[in-house]
């Protein structure tokens, strides 16, 4: 194995401690008697135990050496793999190191353990080879990366040689990318080392799509046709839902990036408290291919808070350009996101300004960075029944009409009023009783 390790070219950079590299070392130390069969027993069930795990982490099932494998290929982020992501192979010498590569992963992929176990004495890989996980819930694995990660790895499996698993690899690339981006929808960051940010992918995004949405209908369009151009390469615009809690504002965010992530749409969510980030978050991402939403939710200022500064510079006036596959959606219950007070209006009586608003247009200069304004207010009566109505028939309550109104009526009353929200938790109350 290690003699098949070495020969990796544009794959070969893996930190030494990865299972592959780590099971390489072992297999090399076996032949040269280097170290005794206790402590290579060891290391070996210490590596099944990472496999595990990863196996547990992404819901792999079957061969989880190929599985691993094929993982390996995806998640590898290196200057082949990304000029591939989201738009193939092309021509050049580059491929011809990348199919030789390729052809040393044929060779792991049917790499024969049975001589490790016969000299050790164990039999954990012909396990892993043939591996039933026990059932768990979706939420405690990402699906979307699972499914995508074992029905490669049973094209390659199939592949009759490196050519054939060249096109079946960068044709992965090609449809969905490489790395987290390529495999995860959405993304929370935490500050790293040297000025950089680190991503984390959200595994557990509700799953709701733009149908499941009730009513909205223009608010709904408008944000498709912004969205829509901007996956295309078109110019679009940053976006503010404002308006009333309850009413679908971020609900109708989720449900665009599960929309729009086969065509290469991504979601970076970010707090107040991080936009000092925001700089460093643009520079890794800029010149990857996919569309990246920096979501924004409830956002809002006090006056004393000065984070806005940041954002209003990131949008638009700063000195660099923002680039062409990033664009800022917020959520918000205030319009004006910043909150003002009748003395901006009269700065020079009240606050000792020179000149009269120059707070207020400050203040409001934030707001019209966005260009897509889309206002969400509640509903009447006669729309929040019919909220509770489409619910109801979607999961299957069969309360006569009058009375699912009647006790939808004093739900809201006692439950914050009316609000998409509060139907969707009268909804799960009824469930509840059921």
């Amino acid at each position: 194995m290690y003699r098949i390790v070495s020969r990796l070219l544009i794959y070969g950079d893996m930190p030494e401690d990865t299972i592959l590299m780590e099971l390489a070392d072992i297999v090399r130390q076996m032949d040269e008697g280097s170290q005794n069969k206790e402590e290579l027993t060891t290391r070996v069930y210490t590596q099944i135990r990472h496999l595990l795990q990863v196996a547990t982490d992404y819901g792999f099932d079957r061969n989880l050496w190929h599985n691993y494998l094929t993982f390996l290929l995806i998640t590898s982020e290196n200057p082949f793999s990304i000029t591939c992501e989201k738009v193939g192979s092309n021509e050049g010498s580059v491929n011809d190191f990348a199919k030789g590569d390729f052809r040393a992963f044929q060779e792991l992929f049917a790499y024969d353990f049975s001589r490790v176990e016969e000299v050790l004495g164990v039999d954990c890989f012909r396990r892993i080879s043939n591996y039933q996980a026990i059932g768990k819930k979706e939420r405690m694995y990402n699906k979307n990366v699972s499914e995508k990660v074992q029905a490669l790895s049973a094209k390659l499996e199939q592949a009759k040689d490196e050519n054939d698993f060249f096109d079946c690899v960068t044709g992965f690339y090609r449809d969905y990318g490489v790395g987290m981006f390529g495999l995860n929808k959405a993304f929370r960051i935490t500050s790293g080392s040297l000025g950089r940010v680190v991503f984390h992918p959200i595994n557990n995004m509700d799953m709701v799509m733009l149908k499941d949405l009730v009513g909205y209908e223009i608010q709904k369009k408008k944000l498709i046709d912004n969205t829509k151009a901007f996956v295309q390469g078109k110019k679009a615009n940053n976006v503010l839902l404002f308006g009333d809690s309850g009413t679908g504002k971020s609900t109708s965010i989720k449900a665009i990036v599960n929309e729009f992530y086969p065509q290469g749409l991504r979601m970076i969510e970010i707090y107040k408290h991080q936009f000092k980030d925001l700089s460093a978050v643009i520079a890794q991402i800029k010149n990857r291919n996919y569309k990246f939403i920096i979501y924004m939710d409830d956002l809002s200022f006090e006056e004393f808070e000065v984070e806005y500064k940041f954002l209003k510079a990131v949008i638009e006036g700063g000195v660099e350009t923002r680039p062409d596959n990033i664009l800022i959606y917020a959520t918000s219950n205030r319009r004006h996101l910043i909150k003002e007070n009748w003395n901006d209006r009269d700065d020079m009586e009240h606050g000792g300004g020179i000149h009269r608003s120059d707070t207020m247009e400050e203040k409001l200069s934030l707001v019209n960075r966005f260009g897509v304004t889309i206002g969400f207010s509640k509903p009447s009566q006669k729309e929040y029944f019919h909220i509770v109505k489409e619910l109801a028939d979607r999961v299957g309550i069969t309360m006569e009409e009058k009375e699912l109104f009647a006790e939808a009526n004093k739900w809201e009353l006692s439950h914050g009023g009316i609000s998409g929200r509060t139907a969707q938790q009268f909804i799960n109350y009824l469930l509840g009783q059921m």
